[in-house]
């Protein structure tokens, strides 16, 4: 239990005070717009969405601004706007297959039924700095050319057609889907509700887990069987309507991990899915979801649990950056008492172990005190 400390009242203000200055800067540097920021620094505005689970471009700017660019503080402020806002009911399942695709690649097949869309990427930059976006010079609009519409059906469809992939399998028509952010948590998780805490959780902390899986903890190799990035239409059921109302689109990831599996009693040797859907554009922390996605189905496989990133328990317990924030940053807080409590306990150990190991000069020390 934490008791908040009376006084410093005019401390606090003043550090509010500098801190509203240091986020605003040199006065003689322009002030950053909301629309700059989501323009330009898109997947910055795309994680904070994707974590602070809130579609909003220009909220999620404004709080990138108020953290002075700290993107975890950033996702905290998401999270707690959007415990204020009214909930009206849940959109119907979207369906990625119908996708507007912007960005689509497979590293299982190079000829795939509506090709690869490389898309805007920097997997085939140079990394090497460009002094010319420092002048904010002209960017050439990039071509465009007129293509008919192609179906790209799903990799995971194509091994399916030959049974070599676990099936998607059905849901059951009462099956109500989980919500982490009204319900709390309990160990064992249905899948659905694990892949919502692994959609909000950590980046960082999932591409370590994911990095883990390909090291030898949890050994399962992996394939892209596809990522796919891309605006999805969201509708919702409304009881006056003979139809689904449409809402608008979002632009999400989609990972469809491809994993290797040996087959069971009960299952022959086949391929295995991880799945990964977020926010935005974010394909590095929608692979490292799928990635821990399918090492957390280790028991569901029948594999033995053998690392963390297997650990149910372990994986979603760590990987909200919210909580970890406040459970870390606690620390900062006056813990005064407990000090004390410790320094008094030391002090009397150490007395002790003197009193034990060198009994004269205690002694000595007594007579002299005396």
């Amino acid at each position: 239990m934490y008791v908040a400390v009376k006084g410093g009242e005019a401390a606090i203000r003043n550090a509010h005070s500098l801190l509203a200055d240091r986020r605003r800067g040199d006065r003689s540097v322009p002030a950053l717009r909301l629309d700059q920021i989501v323009e330009q620094l898109a997947l910055g505005v795309d994680r904070v969405m994707s974590e602070g689970s809130l579609y909003d471009l220009e909220l999620a700017a404004l709080a990138i601004v108020q953290a002075r660019g700290d993107m975890i503080e950033a996702i905290f402020l998401v999270r707690a706007y959007r415990t204020t806002l009214p909930r009206f009911g849940y959109s119907n399942p979207i369906d990625t297959g119908a996708m507007l695709v912007e960005r689509r690649v497979s590293a299982t097949y190079k000829d795939l039924p509506g090709g690869q869309l490389l898309g805007p990427t920097f997997d085939y930059t140079h990394r090497l700095l460009d002094p010319e976006l420092a002048a904010g010079s002209n960017v050439a609009a990039p071509l465009r050319r007129e293509t008919e519409a192609q179906a790209m059906p799903r990799v995971s469809a194509i091994l399916a057609r030959e049974g070599l992939i676990e099936p998607d399998g059905e849901m059951p028509q009462d099956h109500v889907p989980g919500d982490i952010t009204r319900e709390p948590l309990e160990f064992p998780m249905a899948r659905d509700i694990r892949l919502q805490a692994l959609s909000r959780g950590d980046e960082g902390f999932l591409l370590a887990l994911g990095y883990s899986t390909q090291r030898g903890y949890a050994r399962n190799h992996p394939f892209v069987g596809e990522i796919r990035i891309g605006e999805v239409e969201l509708e919702l059921d409304v009881p006056e309507l003979p139809f689904a109302a449409p809402l608008g689109t979002v632009r999400v990831t989609e990972c469809q991990m491809v994993n290797q599996f040996k087959g069971s009693a009960k299952a022959p040797p086949q391929f295995t899915r991880g799945y990964g859907l977020v926010f935005g554009q974010s394909e590095r922390k929608a692979m490292a979801m799928a990635l821990c996605d399918r090492a957390l189905r280790a028991s569901e496989l029948g594999e033995d649990i053998v690392a963390a990133a297997q650990d149910e328990e372990f994986v979603i317990s760590h990987s909200d950056n919210v909580q970890a924030t406040g459970f870390v940053e606690h620390l900062k807080l006056p813990h005064y008492v407990d000090f004390q409590a410790e320094l008094d306990l030391v002090r009397r150990m150490r007395a002790e172990y003197e009193a034990r190991e060198n009994p004269t000069r205690v002694e000595e020390k007594r007579e002299a005190a005396e």
